[in-house]
């Protein structure tokens, strides 16, 4: 019988973040299970939310500024501290550089910058933070982390010794870059940088290739920017005697570059798992569960790449869960979520609808679809218990049917 779930979704872009679509599916489980024990455990990858996840799941708390946004303009932001007792601060880029923050009319990442995230580090150097996480995700830029840099003292200069304006497309023009002037307090910090590794910043799976056109470039732009980028890892890896590969190496193409550009700092990019969901007991908390359900905006050939669905279902698989994801859209290839421990997936909309309406009752539609999902679930489980429990599993099943609102 099935009582214990554990309910770890991430968020769903432009709709739902990982506590509302954690809550949503979790009022879909109390119209099936009215006495279930559900563990909410919302997720996050490093985008949006991060940094008031964490906050909150560690006892720390949310520190609020001013800083440049994306397109130059100067926004309200935040970073977090955790309550660790070990000086912790995690520096989210979407709070600062995030696509949401690019308005539709302004979306060329040539034109991007990541240099608030350099004043939030720089911010949680000053409140004496000894270790900052950076969390890379959702981001509106393709920059390198040039802005970053620039924003912690260095200089980036063109052969007439002029510094460079901000944004990916000026990084062409790049000679040499003056390190004397950064932040001193760098160099006895500890930055890990939370990222998907699958992301790389130079070549035919370049982040401006791969994600350029979702951030606004055109197929010239695409080119521009990722030879702007060639050049910026040559370099950085110059200009900071860098050995590591900043071409080509794992996470180098995080957050529009932004993981090459720390790493020149001297940053350990990391899998974002291993440095955000750890904070988190999640492995414990699955083991404990009848059932685990995931989520996330689309499912695809994407997300077994690194995307939380299918760490929460590797992760379930060792303890012998069994593992529900639900989305928003079923994208191509999102058969190959099996192979990394899904058992059963589906699409949240019951009938074709707009963006707009999908955006706006994604709840509804979550919530409605786990309760759909849960009833075919506990059929198979009556179905395979056999005869003896059919009384048992029909007062599981006694919840209230509600069919779509949709028309």
């Amino acid at each position: 019988m099935l009582i214990r779930f554990a309910v770890a979704p991430s968020g769903f872009k432009e709709s739902l973040s990982a506590q509302s679509a954690a809550r949503a599916i979790a009022a879909g489980v109390r119209r099936v299970v009215p006495h279930a024990e559900i563990d909410l455990i919302p997720l996050v990858d490093g985008g949006e939310g991060t940094a008031e996840a964490l906050a909150s799941s560690s006892g720390g708390r949310l520190v609020r500024l001013t800083a440049t946004g994306p397109t130059g303009d100067r926004i309200g932001t935040h970073f977090a501290l955790l309550g660790d007792g070990e000086a912790t601060a995690v520096v989210e880029m979407a709070a600062v550089a995030g696509l949401s923050l690019v308005p539709r009319d302004l979306r060329d990442p040539g034109a991007t910058t990541t240099y608030g995230v350099g004043e939030l580090i720089r911010a949680a150097l000053d409140t004496g933070a000894r270790r900052i996480l950076v969390g890379c995700g959702d981001s509106g830029t393709c920059d390198g982390g040039a802005g970053a840099l620039q924003a912690l003292g260095a200089r980036l200069l063109d052969v007439d010794g002029r510094e460079l304006p901000l944004g990916g497309r000026e990084l062409a023009r790049l000679d040499r870059i003056d390190t004397s002037a950064l932040d001193p307090r760098l160099a006895a910090t500890e930055i890990r940088v939370a990222c998907n590794p699958f992301n790389v910043l130079c070549g035919e799976r370049g982040v401006a290739r791969v994600f350029g056109p979702q951030k606004g470039s055109t197929p010239a732009q695409v080119e521009q920017l990722s030879a702007g980028l060639e050049h910026w890892a040559t370099v950085l890896t110059r200009d900071f005697q860098v050995r590591d590969d900043l071409f080509g190496g794992p996470g180098t193409g995080a957050s529009g570059g932004l993981g090459a550009g720390l790493a020149a700092l001297g940053a350990r990019l990391l899998p974002r798992f291993d440095v955000l969901l750890d904070q988190l007991d999640l492995d414990e908390r699955l083991a404990r569960a009848d059932l685990v359900i995931t989520a996330e905006g689309a499912l695809d050939h994407q997300t077994p790449r690194g995307k939380v669905p299918a760490e929460v279902a590797r992760r379930a698989k060792r303890y012998g869960r069994e593992v529900l994801a639900l989305a928003g859209t079923i994208g191509e290839g999102a058969h190959h979520v099996r192979s990394v421990g899904v058992d059963a997936y589906g699409s949240i909309l019951p009938a074709p609808v707009s963006l707009t309406e999908a955006l706006g009752r994604g709840g509804e539609f979550l919530t409605d679809a786990t309760e759909r999902a849960l009833r075919m679930v506990l059929i198979g489980t009556r179905l395979s218990a056999g005869d003896d429990r059919q009384a048992e599993g029909a007062v599981v099943l006694s919840g209230t049917h509600r069919p779509s609102s949709v028309r």
